[in-house]
């Protein structure tokens, strides 16, 4: 009985975040002009949450662990460090990948007309954000918000 009431809680806890991380992602697309979507995922590729329209989600989400693997790589060889972004201009428009706390990486999609030093500011403060409430959430923390929505 008090395993069944645990793995309740559990699913419970994991659709709030769920639901916290689909806010965060919609946010960001508010905050950021020219944004086509977003996602979360953790850094095995498997898939969060997703505000995209235009691209399949989890196939997304398993290539951004491929990138990520890739630049972990590059970053380690070149002794920058531990993996912070990686962004990637198309012809089309950008893909750019930011660490969210340990285990997982937010994922943008934009515009080639986005303007690009304003989607890391927002993004690089989502990341942020996501970060600690997965880690929140790994740790069984409740984030306390204040009225106005931030953490407190």
């Amino acid at each position: 009985m008090r395993r069944a009431l645990k793995q309740r809680a559990g699913r419970r806890q994991l659709m709030a975040v769920e639901t916290d991380l689909l806010a965060e992602l919609r946010a960001l697309r508010q905050r950021v002009p020219h944004l086509a979507g977003g996602l979360v995922a953790s850094v095995d590729g498997l898939l969060l949450a997703h505000d995209t329209h235009d691209t399949e989600p989890a196939g997304l989400a398993a290539l951004t662990a491929a990138v990520l693997g890739v630049a972990q790589r590059l970053a380690d060889a070149t002794g920058q460090g531990e993996f912070r972004e990686s962004l990637v201009r198309g012809e089309h428009g950008y893909v750019a990948a930011y660490a969210a706390g340990v285990v997982c990486v937010l994922t943008v999609l934009a515009h080639p007309d986005v303007n690009v030093g304003r989607l890391h500011l927002e993004a690089r403060r989502s990341a942020g954000r996501i970060g600690a409430l997965l880690d929140d959430a790994a740790t069984n923390r409740p984030v306390i918000r204040n009225h106005q929505g931030s953490e407190s």
